[in-house]
């Protein structure tokens, strides 16, 4: 094997790159801080057949209990900025690190209108990307203008509508990573946008668990006409999931559609959890759950979790 290239660590320890905290180590471990770097980890990536994951924000991602074999990256350094672009002052150039949150903040500082849904997605631009993150009626296929992706290949950039977005879905393939990403929003008075942003964090606040080791939310709102307008979280509510123990990992008191590791949960105390929950919605309701999860490693999913 060809020596790796400068910076790249060992058995990396990934639990505390995540939200949850669970799951074993990375056999390689990078965090490239620009896009040159970001090239040659994955060139050597795909010189050596090296399977390539990375980390965001560590929400709703599963690290296998045994580790992972490969290649894990987090994107670092001007990979995670965030700067005013363009002659017209309406967009934004984003490394593909940098959290969606921050995003959302910079752009009601700049008065700018359009993305303030992602201040309550706890992810980063690439993962919200891949995953065409939305919440409170936004959504980022909206706002996304373009795209540099980096691959084994090289840098390629890429329009919206060349990202064949969907519900929760984008055609990114596993090895390609979102390197930057610019976002067309809309001016609009700064307190605006800033009221704006409070209000949403104040319904996260309310209806949401925080301070802890949690998973974020673990399951999508059905479009099942026999959800009957339900959403996860309150299907699973109804079903007697709130408060549902297994191993060190339980649903949350005060939303059912979130898993806590209450101290010593394993990657597999998660799953077992989210089978149980997602199977006592299946008998009372008829609705299959589809998980809302992302994973890294050999992480033994039941083969009906996986939609795409």
């Amino acid at each position: 094997m060809a020596e790796p290239p400068s910076g790249v660590q060992r058995e990396f320890p990934l639990a505390r790159l995540t939200t949850i905290r669970t799951g074993g180590a990375g056999e390689y471990f990078a965090r490239p801080r620009s896009i040159a770097a970001l090239e040659r980890l994955l060139a050597w990536a795909a010189q050596e057949r090296l399977e390539v994951g990375v980390v965001g924000s560590g929400s709703n991602l599963l690290v296998a209990d045994e580790g992972v074999r490969g290649l894990v990256l987090k994107l670092d350094g001007e990979l995670s900025t965030i700067e005013l672009d363009g002659i017209a002052g309406d967009r934004l150039l984003c490394g593909g690190g940098a959290r969606l949150p921050a995003v959302s903040a910079a752009a009601a500082r700049a008065g700018l209108s359009g993305i303030e849904f992602g201040v309550n997605i706890p992810g980063t631009v690439g993962g919200a990307v891949r995953m065409n993150a939305n919440a409170y009626g936004g959504s980022l296929a909206e706002v996304l203008e373009w795209v540099e992706v980096v691959s084994g290949a090289g840098t390629e950039r890429r329009t919206a509508p060349q990202l064949g977005f969907e519900y929760r879905h984008s055609n990114l393939r596993c090895g390609e990573v979102v390197a930057r990403a610019r976002f067309r929003l809309t001016p609009a008075p700064q307190e605006q946008v800033k009221a704006t942003l409070a209000l949403l964090r104040e319904r996260r606040r309310e209806a949401q668990p925080s301070g802890i080791k949690t998973f974020g939310s673990t399951f999508k709102n059905p479009d099942d006409p026999r959800a009957e307008g339900l959403s996860a979280g309150q299907l699973l509510d109804a079903a007697g999931c709130r408060g549902l123990r297994v191993g060190g990992a339980r649903f949350s008191d005060k939303h059912a559609n979130f898993v806590e590791n209450e101290g010593a949960a394993s990657t597999a105390d998660v799953i077992a959890l989210m089978a149980a929950g997602r199977e006592r919605v299946r008998e009372r309701f008829g609705v299959a759950l589809e998980p809302e999860v992302q994973t890294l490693g050999a992480v033994a999913l039941p083969a009906d979790w996986r939609s795409r």
